[in-house]
């Protein structure tokens, strides 16, 4: 039996017994964690290792591990970073760019060693004033040039350390009014822009094995449906943007989306996305969805394999001496 296209959450620290009946069933391709998933690196180690048993397999564990705003795991036993912004307002480009990929090749150090070796980072998306701050000081730059270089050097961090990143959110949220957690998002910019800037920032990192999809309504491209939902805007992240690696929603469970939960993962899987993402760990919610995904099959099958397997590719940087360069280059110390 092959794994289904979906990445599953779940509600605490400790895997219930539910849950685990649960996911030995529906064998979800992924799972996520949160905050509330999170206590000790003992209880995570545990946790992870829970999680690949229930299904029998080496399944890959995700995270929103950012840095700054966005991190799911911090202090006392894991550093805490400033925004990523901070890196590069006023530096020089060259020295911000290897302080970026140390801080992800230590993040990723401390993400491979309980468990986690997909970090859901890094966000191409390129800010414009007046936007809602749900990206903000996350984004990496303010044009799409900076944004894909800076994207890279991400990218390139966290493979060193044997960690997936993910280029999110597809295909651009820096031009959104409101919060996609909250409600839907709709961006009026003529497609010939949205082609030179948003799109742009992702090209040069198209080749990479993981993305995912913005809840945002393009109405150039798609007056009607969200890029979640919208075939014409899927299409113009696979042909335009050249994106080929297995592309999974954002949540699936975000307020940006109306309708059933099987509804939207129906919606999400016939606009072309390959997997379903739903983070919140309710149990009746993710039987619905579980009940309306199908196997992996064919060249969604063949992604997710590339997927799995360029996980734990790692180098063996001195991790301290590797801070210790971080902090001359930024003046930051970050602290656990």
């Amino acid at each position: 039996m092959s794994a289904r296209a979906v990445i599953f959450g779940l509600q605490g620290p400790e895997l219930s017994p539910e849950e685990r009946a649960f996911f030995r069933d529906a064998d979800p391709w992924g799972f996520i964690l949160f905050a509330r998933n999170v206590a000790t690196p003992d209880q995570l180690r545990r946790l992870t290792a829970d999680l690949r048993a229930a299904v029998g397999r080496d399944t890959p564990v995700l995270i929103d591990q950012e840095g700054g705003r966005v991190a799911r795991m911090g202090p006392p036993h894991w550093r805490q970073w400033q925004p990523v912004m901070r890196l590069f307002d006023g530096a020089d480009e060259a020295r911000a760019l290897e302080a970026a990929r140390l801080r992800y090749r230590i993040i990723a150090e401390e993400l491979a060693a309980v468990g986690i070796d997909v970090d859901c980072v890094p966000l191409l998306d390129v800010p414009v004033p007046g936007a809602h701050d749900v990206i903000g000081e996350r984004a990496l730059g303010r044009d799409a040039d900076a944004v894909a270089r800076r994207g890279g050097a991400v990218c390139q961090g966290l493979r060193a350390g044997g960690v997936l990143p993910v280029v999110k959110h597809m295909p651009g949220h820096g031009r959104a009014q409101v919060d996609s957690h909250h409600e839907v998002p709709r961006v009026e910019t003529p497609r010939e822009v949205l082609e030179a800037v948003d799109f742009a920032a992702f090209r040069p990192l198209a080749k990479e094995a993981l993305g995912m999809t913005a809840h945002v309504v393009y109405e150039a491209i798609d007056p009607e449906n969200c890029a979640t939902h919208s075939p014409a805007v899927i299409r113009a992240i696979r042909d335009e943007i050249g994106f080929g690696g297995l592309l999974m929603t954002d949540d699936l469970s975000m307020a940006a989306l109306g309708g059933s939960m099987a509804d939207r993962a129906r919606r999400a899987l016939g606009a072309g996305c390959d997997v379903i993402l739903h983070c919140n760990g309710l149990m009746a919610e993710m039987e619905e969805v579980a009940a309306h995904v199908p196997e992996l099959s064919g060249s969604v099958a063949t992604r997710a394999t590339r997927a799995e397997n360029e996980r734990g590719l790692r180098d063996e940087t001195d991790i301290p001496a590797a801070e210790a360069r971080y902090s001359e280059l930024t003046g930051e110390r970050p602290n656990a």
